[in-house]
């Protein structure tokens, strides 16, 4: 089995699953639904993997194989440093090989609710890799939020900017 790199696997992950640069927004705990208030708002995490674990289903050992699965953890902290959530998510291999792709599904656990993030992940060796994943939806706050999430490696820390419409 091939060794993960975690700083890939913001979300992926979402995990995905699951890895933006800053953006002037709204604190992580200035939270809600752009659908619910009208407005547009940008929320800017960073997240450190937890747990990142893959489950191949070739038997040779470094071989990416169509069909992996990736499940991962990250804890969320605001940009001042203050712990706000964590994402959950899982990783399906669709493509193997050096150039491989993953579809991840990842929950963004908030104070005020959770996001469902859902999208492609490339080339997760490569740890400047980033990602534009969508918002599907969500609970509390996020209730039938859309938007989408950029995750960028900024500095060691995979940071996100989650852009709710």
């Amino acid at each position: 089995m091939r060794p993960i790199r975690a700083a890939c696997l913001g979300t992926a992950t979402l995990v995905a699953l699951l890895t933006c640069t800053s953006v002037a927004g709204a604190a992580a705990t200035d939270t809600g639904s752009a659908q619910t208030t009208g407005k547009a708002r940008v929320i800017t995490l960073t997240g450190v993997v937890q747990e990142v674990h893959r489950f191949p289903v070739s038997t040779t050992p470094g071989v990416v194989s169509q069909g992996d699965r990736v499940v991962v953890r990250s804890i969320l902290s605001d940009l001042d440093g203050n712990e706000v959530g964590e994402t959950n998510g899982t990783c399906t291999t669709t493509r193997g090989g050096t150039d491989e792709a993953e579809q991840c599904l990842v929950t963004y656990t908030l104070a005020d609710g959770q996001l469902v993030v859902a999208g492609m992940f490339y080339n997760y060796l490569d740890p400047d890799a980033s990602f534009d994943n969508a918002i599907t939806g969500g609970t509390g706050r996020y209730d039938k939020a859309r938007g989408s999430v950029h995750a960028e490696l900024l500095n060691g820390v995979r940071t996100f900017t989650i852009n709710l419409v």
